[in-house]
């Protein structure tokens, strides 16, 4: 039992963190939040969910042996998406505009910037799956409260982030909406040169 309670409160601290760090994925949350409404920045926030299960059970069969040169592509793909988001979410003008636009497919484009993103690969490699396979020697339920916690953490903050974007919307239409959305615009520019630079220091660590 205290194995449980103790992997459950690592997973709730380890989700809280990763959930409430800047990053592409709670950028274009906030984004489709003010573009489309609070339902479209929730299917962004649950992107994880779709996206990790292939990533964590590949990472257990590679024992978080993922080669350097693949994350490194990854961070470069994941860099150019999110530059065309970047450009996206600059040229909006009005939450009028944009409102009318069909098929946001927000959980898509969630999910797709998860997938390229380098660091759910990293944590898992290098935290999770060693972690969970140490618990499992314990308790067979101990995993369980690891990703449990780390997942409803992970996905709850950012939901609670879209909620209370949602919910003062309103004090965003007019040139405030569009000053905010060229401010997710550049933070989505930063994240890509920092993506660009996680490549580079990942195939410079193979050359090595």
């Amino acid at each position: 039992m205290t194995e449980i309670i103790m992997a459950a409160v690592t997973g709730v601290t380890l989700g809280l963190a990763a959930g409430m760090a800047p990053g592409p994925l709670m950028t274009l949350a906030i984004a489709q939040t003010l573009r489309h409404g609070v339902r479209e920045g929730l299917l962004v926030a649950v992107a994880p969910l779709v996206t990790d299960i292939p990533i964590v059970l590949l990472l257990f069969f590679l024992l978080s042996e993922l080669p350097s040169q693949l994350l490194g592509g990854l961070s470069i793909v994941g860099a150019l998406y999110a530059l065309y988001l970047a450009y996206e979410t600059a040229k909006t003008e009005t939450l009028g505009e944009i409102t009318e636009e069909a098929a946001p497919s927000s959980l898509r484009r969630g999910a797709i910037i998860n997938f390229l993103n380098p660091h759910p690969y990293l944590f898992w490699g290098t935290v999770g799956v060693p972690y969970v396979l140490g618990m499992h020697e314990k308790s067979a339920l101990a995993p369980w409260g690891f990703v449990i916690g780390f997942y409803f953490l992970l996905v709850g903050s950012k939901a609670a982030v879209v909620v209370l974007t949602g919910h003062y919307r309103n004090l965003l239409i007019g040139r405030y909406y569009t000053y905010v959305m060229r401010g997710l615009a550049i933070a989505l520019v930063i994240f890509a040169i920092l993506l660009f630079r996680e490549a580079l220091d990942l195939l410079a660590a193979l050359n090595s």
